[in-house]
C-alpha cells in the first residue's frame, strides 16, 4: 500500500515514539507535520514534510496556534495514498481524505453547528475512491476538553497569558465544534489505552479499539546488586502531574524520594520538600534506568492518558504506586503495584503504608512490562490494519 503518516508536531515525548515505530513499519511513507525538530528529523530519516509553521519566527508560540494548524492540516493533499495514519492528540486527525471546500467556510460552519459523523466505509461505498484513514488517538484534544480549565489557568504565554486566556475563551466554542467534526473524519480510531477509549466515546461519540503505545522496555532491563531503597518519580513538573502529592507524602512519612525532571513547578516542589526528598533535573538514560532498578517503587500520582514512564519503571522490575484512574489501570494490578483511590496526599500516604507490608516479584513485573514492547505494538497495529483492509 502507498502509506502516509500525519502527526501534530515533533518535539519529544511518547506520541513521537508511536510515529517512530510506524516509520519502521512503513519506511517509505512521508510523514507530514506542522513542526519537526532537527533531532526528530534525523530519527525519521528525513522523511518529514513540514509547512510554514516550521519557519515561524516565534518558536515558543508555535504550539499555541491551533487555528493555523487546522488550516495547514485541512489543506494537505493526500489523495494519492491508499492508507493515511494520523497520530494525533490535537489537529492532525482533521486531515481530509474527501474533496475539500474552503477552509474558512468549513470553520465558520463548524462554529454554528456541530458536525455529523462521517459515514462508515459501507455507507461510502459509492463515493469516489479515497485513502483509508486510521487515527491513532493519544487523547481527545486536552486544551479543548478534559484539561481546558488547566490551560485556561496557565496558557503558557508568560506576559501574554491574559491575551491568550481571552482568545481561548472567545474561540473555545467554534474550536470544540471543529475538533468534534474532525474526529468524525477518520474511518477507524485506535486509542492508546482503555481510559482514552472512554474519553473518545465521551467527547467524540466514537468507538475505538485499543493498541497500547510502544515502550522501550529493553532499555530498562538492567540488573543491579544494590538493594532497593526509597521511592522515585519522574516527569515534567506541571500542576496536572500532581508531583506535589509524592513530595508531600514522602516528606510527611520521612521516606527517601528521588524526583527526576524539571518544569514550571520545580521551585514550588522544592519549597514543599523535606530533607528526605532529592531533586535531579537532568538524568541520562543509563542513570534513569539505574534509579528505577534501585527503588522500592515508582510513584505515579497523575491522571495520564497512558503513562509510558510508569511502564518503563516496571521494565526495571519496579512496582508502581499509582492513582486509580487513567492509563495506569491497564498495567497496574495487585501483581505490579498498588492503586490509591483519591488524588490527595492522605490517600497516597495510606497507600505507602500498605505498600510496606507487601512483597513483589520483580521478574514478574518486568515480564508484565514486556507486553508493551515496540515489537508488540508493531504486531498489534499491523493486525488491526490487516483486519480493516481485508476484502
Amino acid at each position: 500500500m502507498r502509506v502516509a503518516i500525519v502527526h501534530d508536531w515533533f518535539v519529544g515525548g511518547g506520541a513521537e515514539r508511536v510515529v517512530l515505530e510506524l516509520h519502521k513499519m512503513y519506511p517509505e511513507a512521508p510523514i507530514y507535520t506542522s513542526y519537526c525538530s532537527s533531532e526528530w528529523r534525523a530519527k525519521l530519516d528525513g522523511q518529514v514534510v513540514t509547512g510554514f509553521l516550521q519557519h515561524w519566527p516565534f518558536s515558543k508560540l508555535r504550539k499555541f496556534l491551533p487555528i493555523l494548524r487546522i488550516w495547514w492540516f485541512s489543506r494537505l493533499k493526500l489523495d494519492e495514498f491508499d492508507l493515511v495514519v494520523s497520530s494525533s492528540g490535537a489537529e492532525a486527525k482533521g486531515i481530509r481524505t474527501t474533496p475539500r471546500s474552503s477552509f474558512w467556510a468549513r470553520f465558520m460552519r463548524s462554529s454554528r453547528r456541530s458536525g455529523g459523523a462521517a459515514g462508515s466505509p459501507a455507507e461510502q461505498a459509492d463515493a469516489p475512491r479515497r485513502p483509508l484513514h486510521i487515527n491513532y488517538c493519544h487523547a481527545p484534544t486536552h486544551y479543548y476538553w478534559s484539561r481546558y480549565d488547566q490551560y485556561l489557568a496557565s496558557p503558557g504565554f508568560g506576559r501574554l497569558d491574559p491575551v491568550a486566556r481571552f482568545g481561548l475563551k472567545m474561540l473555545i466554542g467554534p474550536l470544540r465544534k471543529w475538533d468534534y467534526k474532525a474526529a468524525q473524519r477518520p474511518d477507524y480510531v485506535i486509542a492508546n489505552s482503555s481510559y482514552t477509549r472512554q474519553q473518545i466515546q465521551k467527547y467524540y461519540g466514537r468507538e475505538a479499539s485499543v493498541v497500547h503505545p510502544p515502550v522501550d522496555v529493553d532499555r530498562f532491563k538492567i540488573q543491579s546488586d544494590e538493594p532497593r531503597r526509597g521511592f522515585v518519580t519522574a516527569g515534567r513538573q506541571t500542576p496536572y502531574k500532581k508531583t506535589s502529592l509524592a513530595v508531600r507524602a514522602c516528606t510527611r512519612l520521612n521516606l527517601p524520594l528521588i524526583v527526576i525532571g524539571n518544569g514550571p513547578q520545580n521551585r514550588h516542589l522544592k519549597r514543599l520538600a523535606g530533607r528526605s526528598v532529592t531533586f535531579l533535573r537532568k538524568v541520562s538514560d543509563e542513570k534513569m534506568a539505574h534509579y528505577f532498578a534501585t527503588s522500592e517503587a515508582f510513584l505515579f500520582p497523575s491522571l495520564d492518558d497512558f503513562g509510558i514512564v510508569a511502564v518503563e519503571a516496571m521494565a526495571a522490575g519496579t512496582p508502581v504506586v499509582a492513582y486509580a484512574q487513567g492509563g495506569a489501570l491497564d498495567y497496574v494490578s495487585a501483581q505490579t503495584g498498588i492503586l490509591f483511590p483519591e488524588q490527595t496526599t492522605e490517600s497516597l500516604v495510606d497507600a505507602l503504608g500498605k505498600f510496606k507490608d507487601k512483597s513483589f516479584n520483580h521478574n514478574a513485573i518486568a515480564a508484565a512490562a514486556a507486553e508493551f514492547s515496540p515489537e508488540n505494538f508493531q504486531t498489534n497495529f499491523a493486525n488491526f490494519v490487516q483486519k480493516v483492509t481485508e476484502p
